[in-house]
């Protein structure tokens, strides 16, 4: 990794909090947390989160603004207040304990905020920036009483404003109002629900609503012709990284040097144009992966005059595609096919709901990614700020970004609609060059969902460079698939499940897990948690997780197709107790080296991934135990169930139909297989209640499913597991057929035999 990737960039100036003398004695305090992070107590006062806040695009002077600032709630159609009643913690939002408010803002409030600010002396001559790394909803800033700019509307992008001719040559004050809706209006909105602040019962999927600044602000001086954005692609066909340099106040069209450099010396350099396309050259690449994420400098400088703007940057070299591997349509990282198994997060925090308490605990989830052995992350839901992102290059997690969504349940107007499309551009446009993010997900679960195809392709088009999921979850939820984009996404629990295979996108599960325990002395609301499935038991927990990681290794990847799986979830989540970590980040539930080795173990199954198991699909065939000392005998079914018996030469045409199956291209996935009965056409070996038995299906997925058998290739024969079930296998025991899992808690779970008892050896027919 490069020595330097991003300076430590030191503030500079004395910035003043308080509106006035009149404002000076009035006290703040931190509200007491529901729940206590690490670093809840960390917070400093007047400077919290004092990182440089965009490491994408640095430059040696910045002034933070985050801090103490005077605070009023008035109703929404009001002007500005004659007084401040209140102070709050910037940027931590209104309804969390870290702002010193914490209570609840609803649609039909307006927040306020104000403070004044000096202009250090250094920056004479140059323009000052007014940054905000977000705010939600509609933002409208004044400087010295009159409005710099229009109104920004939008939660998740970053916002600035050139407040040069606004400044007094002293003490500046600068008001900020923002007035945000949440579900009351049609924006993107994610989780964020209006409902009290303060640990409340309810089995709740969102949560309490974060409004307002909630990310960094502060000030930077820049050249008038300044640089805005390095778009940055990296292109390993040539060892290449192409750079546009995009531009603000004249830049448009000046000339520019980009050049990149690994620990201080330099690789390749290109000279051209802000606007235009770059190609700098880099020699014998070093790749960027999750193993080895490596990252070079980058740096940006307009030239043709003396103190032209400049600034520094990074990038990791890295492609991200889909293609064939094994006949199975994959996701590859630099050309190969590694599993990407990662979490969900939702980027939620007891203390400061949106907002990260400190830069350590931001990184802390990540780190805590990387140490359970995952290699990727979906954010879900919700943009983090651009530290985040730069913690997932640096540490090595592939990133899948999820646009916030419009409220649940609701079809969105023509406003609504252009608001979130030009929002997700924006998006785009500020995070397209971090090397983590290989995918982005339009949408989850039909929530405000329209437009599905029409999206993928804009998304596709705008950003080229990275994956596209239509949507995520198109088998739950009312949720409509637009049939294109890189993935096919499905989700189920607790799963893993089977996400139908295609010729032309990759099959992923996005969603599964969901596995609770809850941890006494630590919950959001003792005894209100929740999960898709409780364990009463640590051991329990790490069997169960083991038990589907292990079941993708064992199936779902190799016999199934699936190339990627987001287990639910990294944390605790207020009222959701199905984390691997408990909501305040203090107790880690599962074992860590348990669960990381089942993970390494899952990716290093995936580079060795070989072509599927064939059978002759169309054929009849008989299928015999292979268990030493019941090798005479094969499947059958009588009056309806699943059975193995002896069958020879001599046994009554009946048995031999009866053990006599037609191989049928999988009814719930392509690359596996259903087995119809020879005399009971339409009729297929299915797993119902664990029972093997013959049985019609009605037509539904689950049937379907429950229908669909998924081999790989066992010793002296073929194992077959479920296809909605991965890791459970179709096994003898008595003579029974049964769908079965190793040391699972059913009599014909029972370890015994296990292996052997689940290997089937495909005959030729005893009823041809």
């Amino acid at each position: 990794m490069a020595a330097a990737v991003v300076p430590a960039l030191a503030a500079t100036g004395l910035l003043v909090s308080g509106a006035g003398p009149s404002h000076a004695a009035q006290a703040w305090d931190p509200k007491p947390s529901p729940m206590t992070t690490p670093w809840t107590n960390q917070v400093p006062v007047d400077n919290p989160l004092p990182e440089y806040p965009r490491p994408q695009l640095t430059r040696p002077d910045w002034s933070p603004l985050n801090g103490i600032w005077d605070f009023a709630v008035t109703s929404r159609d009001a002007g500005q207040p004659a007084t401040f009643g209140e102070r709050i913690r910037v940027p931590f939002v209104p309804e969390s304990a870290l702002s010193g408010v914490q209570r609840k803002i609803t649609q039909n409030d307006k927040l306020w905020y104000r403070r004044t600010f000096t202009v250090p002396s250094g920056w004479t001559g140059r323009r000052v920036q007014l940054n905000f790394g977000a705010s939600d909803w509609e933002t409208t800033v004044w400087v010295n009483g009159k409005q710099a700019g229009a109104a920004h509307r939008g939660g998740y992008d970053a916002f600035s404003y050139d407040i040069t001719p606004l400044l007094n040559g002293g003490t500046n004050t600068v008001v900020v109002s923002v007035y945000d809706p949440t579900e009351t209006g049609g924006q993107a909105i994610g989780k964020q629900r209006v409902q009290d602040v303060t640990p409340h019962p309810g089995r709740s999927i969102v949560y309490t609503a974060s409004s307002g600044i909630w990310q960094t602000v502060w000030l930077e001086p820049t050249a008038p012709a300044h640089i805005t954005r390095l778009d940055m692609v990296p292109r390993l066909a040539d060892n290449t990284l192409r750079v546009t340099v995009r531009g603000a106040g004249g830049a448009d069209g000046a000339g520019v040097k980009v050049t990149v450099s690994s620990g201080g010396t330099p690789v390749g350099s290109a000279t051209g144009t802000v606007g235009g396309e770059l190609s700098v050259p880099v020699p014998n690449a070093r790749l960027w992966t999750p193993e080895d994420p490596f990252l070079y400098d980058v740096t940006a400088e307009l030239t043709g005059t003396a103190g032209a703007d400049k600034v520094g940057s990074y990038t990791g070299m890295r492609s991200i595609a889909v293609k064939d591997v094994g006949g199975v349509r994959r996701p590859v990282l630099n050309g190969t096919f590694v599993f990407q198994t990662g979490t969900l997060d939702q980027g939620y925090w007891p203390d400061g709901i949106y907002t990260a308490p400190t830069d350590d605990a931001l990184k802390y989830d990540l780190q805590k990614h990387k140490d359970l052995g995952f290699n990727m992350v979906r954010k879900h839901i919700k943009v983090e700020p651009q530290r985040w992102f730069y913690w997932a290059d640096r540490l090595g997690l592939l990133v899948w970004q999820d646009m916030p969504s419009m409220d649940s349940g609701k079809t969105p107007d023509t406003a609504a609609r252009a608001q979130w499309e030009s929002e997700y551009r924006a998006i785009i446009d500020q995070h397209r060059s971090s090397p983590a993010l290989i995918q982005w997900v339009d949408q989850n679960e039909g929530w405000g969902q329209y437009d599905q195809a029409r999206i993928a392709d804009m998304v596709k088009a705008y950003d080229p460079s990275r994956l596209v999921d239509n949507m995520s979850g198109v088998n739950c939820c009312a949720a409509k698939d637009g049939g294109n984009g890189d993935v096919i996404d499905n989700h189920n629990y607790v799963g893993p499940g089977n996400t139908p295979t295609e010729p032309v996108r990759a099959s992923v599960l996005g969603e599964y897990g969901g596995l609770g325990y809850r941890v006494p002395g630590h919950e959001w609301y003792p005894g209100g948690g929740f999960s898709y499935e409780d364990q009463p038991s640590v051991p329990a927990l790490n069997n169960r997780l083991v038990g589907l990681l292990d079941g993708i290794r064992e199936s779902g990847m190799p016999a199934g197709g699936l190339s990627a799986s987001v287990y639910t979830q990294i944390t605790d989540v207020e009222n959701e107790a199905n984390g691997l970590m408990s909501y305040d980040r203090q107790v880690v539930k599962v074992d860590q080296a348990r669960v990381r080795a089942a993970n390494q173990a899952l990716i290093a199954a995936s580079r060795s991934a070989g072509a599927t198991v064939k059978l002759p699909v169309g054929q009849n065939v008989s299928i015999r135990v292979t268990t030493p000392g019941y090798t005479d005998r094969y499947i059958r079914h009588y009056d309806g169930l699943g059975f193995t018996e002896v069958v020879h030469a001599a046994s009554a045409d009946l048995l031999k139909r009866d053990a006599t199956w037609t191989v049928r291209q999988g009814l719930a996935n392509k690359l596996c297989y259903s087995f119809e009965s020879r005399n009971y056409p339409g009729e297929y070996l299915r797993h119902r209640d664990f029972r093997v038995r013959r049985e019609a299906g009605d037509g539904s997925t689950v049937s379907k499913e429950d229908a669909t058998w998924c081999p790989t290739q066992g010793n002296g024969g073929i194992r077959m597991s479920a296809a909605n079930f991965p890791g459970q296998y179709l096994r003898h025991i008595n003579a029974e057929l049964w769908l079965a899992q190793s040391g699972g808690s059913h009599a014909w779970d029972n370890p015994a035999s296990f292996t052997e008892d689940t290997t089937w050896a495909i005959e030729s027919p005893w009823a041809p």
